[in-house]
C-alpha cells in the first residue's frame, strides 16, 4: 500500500487539492492580490498538468495491453474530457458570448497538425531518414477533420440567420448531430471495421516488426507493469486521476479568465492555455513514439487529438449554447481562416504518400510559428 501511494502520489495531491478548494476555495478565490492569484494559478496549473500526465501514463499502460488503435483512443478521449469540461465551465459562468471554444479548437488543430505532427516528422526524419505509417488511417483522419473543421470554424462566418460568426439554434442542433454521427462512424471504422488502417503497415516484414515489439515488452517488464498490474488496475487509477483534474478546471478557468482580462492579453490566449494543458502529455508521447520509429502511433495521437477535439467539443458546446439560449461565436477571423485552410491543404499533401521526411516536418513547423506570431500580433 505504501509503495502504491509513493508511485501514485499525484492522486493524493490531486484529491487533497480538491478537498482544500471545497473547504477554503471561496475565500481563496475572493482574494484580489496579484501574487495570491498568481500563486493559485501556478498551483492549479501544476496539479492539473500533473494529473493529465498521470492520466496519459495509465492510458499508455492500457494501450500496451489492448493494442492500437484502442490505446490511443483511450488517451485522446481522456484529455478531450478535460478540455470540454474547461470550456463548458467558462461558458456557463460568463454572461457574454465566449470565443473560448472556437479559440481552443483552432489552437488544438494548429498545435496537433502543425506543431506535434511537424516536430514528430522532423525529429523522426533526422534520426531514421524516412519513416512509414499507414496511409489509409491518415487519410481517414483527414477525411473527417477537413469537413468538420470547416463547418465549425469557417461556415458560421457566412450564415445569415444570425448576426456575426454564429449559428442559429436549428443550425447548431443539426450540425451538432451530424458531427456526432460522423465521428461515431469514424470510431466504428477505427475500432471495428477497419482497425488495421490505424496500425503499423503490414509490408514492414514480420521479422522487423517482431524486433520492434520485443524491446517494448522488455521495457514493460523492467517497470513491472506487464507482470504485476492489470488493465482494470490502470483503468481505475486513470479515472481516479481524471476526476480531480475535471473538478479543478472550474477554479482554473475563473483565474485564467480574470487574468487575461486584467493583463490585456488577446482572448485567444485562453484557448491556447487550455490546448497546452491537455496536449502536453500527448505531445511527449507522440515525439517519443516518432523517435522510436513508431510514426503510426504519433500519427494516431496527433490527428486523433484534433479529430476528438472537433468531434466531442463542438457538439458539447453547441448543446450548451442551445440549452442556455445563447449563440456561440465559432467563426474564425479572416487571417485564421487562411491559416486553417493552408494547414488542411499541407496536411493532405504530407499524408498523401507512404513515407515522410524532414522537409514535410519543417513545412508544418513553419506554419505553427506563423500561427504563434499571429496570436500576439494579428
Amino acid at each position: 500500500m505504501l509503495n502504491l501511494m509513493k508511485k501514485e502520489f499525484q492522486l493524493v495531491v490531486g484529491w487533497g487539492t480538491v478537498a482544500l478548494f471545497l473547504v477554503f476555495g471561496h475565500a481563496m478565490m475572493a482574494q484580489d492580490d496579484l501574487f495570491v492569484r498568481g500563486g493559485l494559478f501556478v498551483w492549479l496549473f501544476v496539479v492539473i498538468m500533473w494529473g493529465a500526465f498521470t492520466v496519459v501514463r495509465h492510458a499508455e499502460e492500457i494501450a500496451h495491453r489492448v493494442g492500437e488503435p484502442y490505446g490511443t483512443l483511450v488517451l485522446t478521449m481522456s484529455v478531450t474530457i478535460i478540455e470540454v469540461s474547461f470550456i463548458v465551465v467558462v461558458m456557463l459562468s460568463s454572461d457574454a458570448d465566449s470565443t473560448l471554444a472556437r479559440d481552443t479548437i483552432f489552437a488544438v488543430i494548429m498545435i496537433t497538425l502543425n506543431g506535434v505532427a511537424g516536430l514528430c516528422i522532423l525529429l523522426g526524419g533526422m534520426r531514421h531518414n524516412e519513416q512509414t505509417y499507414n496511409l489509409h488511417g491518415a487519410r481517414a483522419f483527414l477525411a473527417v477533420i477537413m469537413p468538420l473543421s470547416v463547418i465549425a470554424l469557417v461556415l458560421p462566418n457566412y450564415t445569415t440567420t444570425t448576426e456575426g460568426p454564429t449559428l442559429s439554434h436549428v443550425q447548431a442542433i443539426v450540425f451538432g448531430i451530424l458531427t456526432v454521427l460522423l465521428y461515431g462512424v469514424f470510431l466504428a471504422i477505427q475500432t471495428v471495421r477497419h482497425a488495421g488502417f490505424f496500425t503499423d503497415p503490414v509490408d514492414e516484414g514480420d521479422g522487423e516488426a517482431s524486433s520492434e515489439e520485443e524491446p517494448a515488452f522488455v521495457h514493460d517488464e523492467e517497470h513491472g507493469h506487464t507482470a504485476q498490474t492489470s488493465t482494470l488496475y490502470h483503468t481505475v487509477l486513470l479515472l481516479l486521476a481524471l476526476l480531480p483534474v475535471v473538478l479543478l478546471t472550474e477554479e482554473l478557468a475563473h483565474i485564467v479568465e480574470d487574468g487575461i482580462e486584467a493583463s490585456g492579453l488577446p482572448s485567444a490566449v485562453a484557448g491556447v492555455l487550455v490546448a497546452i494543458l491537455v496536449l502536453s502529455p500527448e505531445v511527449m508521447g507522440a515525439v517519443r513514439a516518432s523517435l522510436n520509429n513508431q510514426l503510426q502511433r504519433a500519427v494516431n495521437i496527433s490527428l486523433g487529438s484534433a479529430l476528438a477535439t472537433i468531434g466531442l467539443t463542438v457538439p458539447s458546446v453547441l448543446l450548451i449554447g442551445v440549452l442556455s439560449d445563447r449563440h456561440i461565436v465559432f467563426g474564425l477571423p479572416g487571417e485564421e481562416v487562411v491559416l486553417l485552410i493552408l494547414t488542411l491543404i499541407v496536411a493532405s499533401l504530407t499524408f498523401n504518400g507512404p513515407r515522410t521526411n524532414i522537409l514535410q516536418g519543417a513545412v508544418h513547423l513553419v506554419l505553427f510559428v506563423v500561427y504563434a506570431v499571429l496570436l500576439f500580433n494579428p
